[in-house]
């Protein structure tokens, strides 16, 4: 057992339980879906993809950051702009204060991508397990969905896959979502999701 109480075992199981990464595959244009933050990786990995023609839609979230007092959703969507992608292929929520709210405010842009026949990409922290459950739970015709993840950056420190239970921020992050995910689902706020052949399923 560490210090803490947490075994080595347990803490291989958290950390499997909250990845959410399920890339789509390489040559499967998605609608890429950016769950707000006040980090800007997921800018990058949609501006990137768009111009490997594999982002044809790219919805951006987020209201007024409660740390940084950015407004979220409007940022990503300027710097997509400034990275070449056209304002046509961007939608932009910009009200949102959680995480169940970017998708509940973003309902229609998820609902013009599914229509036009673009599966979804959630784009978000990899441990962030809970924006896997808001799509499945908001969006119950979303069928099969991808999830691509990127590494938070908390107190100068990098919060990965391996180190995250060192990190103060990063460790106190994993366990929730590893506990209130379960719970969730169990109550019946959240749909539960599998992953399954390559993409996650509710």
């Amino acid at each position: 057992m560490s210090g803490d109480g947490i075994s080595a075992e347990q803490i291989r199981e958290m950390g499997s339980f909250v990845d959410i990464e399920a890339s789509p595959p390489p040559d499967e244009p998605t609608a890429h879906f950016l769950f707000g933050t006040n980090q800007m990786a997921p800018v990058e990995i949609a501006a990137e993809r768009y111009h490997e023609g594999l982002a044809p839609l790219i919805i951006t979230t987020g209201g007024i950051n409660r740390h940084s007092g950015i407004v979220e959703g409007q940022v990503f969507r300027r710097l997509l702009i400034e990275r070449g992608v056209p304002e046509s292929a961007i939608r932009c929520e910009d009200q949102a204060s959680n995480t169940w709210q970017n998708v509940e405010l973003s309902l229609p842009h998820l609902r013009e991508a599914l229509a036009s026949g673009l599966r979804i990409t959630a784009v978000s922290k990899w441990y962030h397990r809970r924006t896997l459950h808001c799509l499945a739970t908001l969006v119950p015709e979303i069928g099969p969905f991808y999830a691509t993840s990127w590494e938070p950056i908390y107190a100068g420190k990098t919060v990965n896959r391996d180190d995250w239970p060192h990190i103060p921020d990063g460790k106190r992050r994993v366990i929730r979502e590893w506990e209130e995910i379960p719970r969730r689902v169990a109550e019946g706020s959240f749909k539960d999701v599998r992953l399954a052949y390559g993409a996650w399923r509710n």
